[in-house]
């Protein structure tokens, strides 16, 4: 399948958000990391860095994906309101809203190519996987222990 099969427009547009949606994360999960303090700063400190980083190379796959289709990648980034409160809790209710909205723009990406486009249906599916699984982990850290 060819380009010509998809609007190239759109998919650069989809993909500038979507960079600007990781770009965000990085900032947002690097000055979490910062904001942790108590008995399970260790290991949440280390979950959050994590996602700064994995963020940063989503953003890094996003921006070659531009430039693949002739685009100009964004030097924007996505929102990064806080509710100023810094307890695990609220921090992790706020990954979430961040990592179900990204979800959202690559399941916009998957319709825009889907049958279109073979790498792009690829990429977007394997995105939408991975960012399910993450939705799914914060989910799982906002339960009570016991919880089922």
């Amino acid at each position: 399948m060819t380009n010509k099969d998809i609007d190239t427009a759109a998919v650069v547009a989809v993909l500038n958000q979507i960079l600007e949606a990781e770009l965000a994360g990085v900032v947002r999960y690097t000055h979490y990391s910062f904001m942790v303090f108590g008995y399970s700063r260790i290991p949440i400190v280390k979950w959050l860095r994590s996602q700064a980083n994995e963020s940063l190379l989503h953003a890094q796959a996003a921006g070659e994906l531009v430039t693949h289709f002739d685009g100009h990648p964004s030097l924007g980034i996505g929102k990064l309101l806080e509710s100023e409160k810094h307890d695990i809790g609220t921090i992790l209710e706020e990954s979430l809203t961040h990592e179900e909205e990204a979800l959202a723009l690559y399941d916009r990406l998957l319709t825009l190519v889907e049958g279109g486009n073979v790498m792009l249906e690829e990429y977007a599916r394997q995105m939408i996987s991975e960012e399910t699984r993450h939705v799914g982990e914060v989910k799982k850290m906002l339960r009570s222990p016991g919880d089922t």
